[in-house]
């Protein structure tokens, strides 16, 4: 699974680098930007959880083995 954050919808409010810090960072614009190519399987809830509370909906989920 990946992460995928819309840099057209982020609006920047950082809610997803506080909740997952591992995969999330702000760039030097102050925009969220995913920093893992793969999400780690201990972090996917985290993951799941920061896209549910963005509130722009900026973040998506790809499940590459869906096919």
């Amino acid at each position: 699974m990946k992460v995928i954050v819309d840099e057209d919808s982020c609006k920047g409010h950082g809610i997803c680098t506080t909740l997952c810090s591992e995969v999330f960072t702000l760039n030097d614009y102050g925009y969220a930007e995913a920093i893992a190519d793969e999400i780690p399987e201990d972090l996917q809830e985290a993951v799941a959880t920061a896209k549910d509370a963005c509130p722009e909906w900026a973040i998506k989920i790809v499940d590459e083995s869906a096919g």
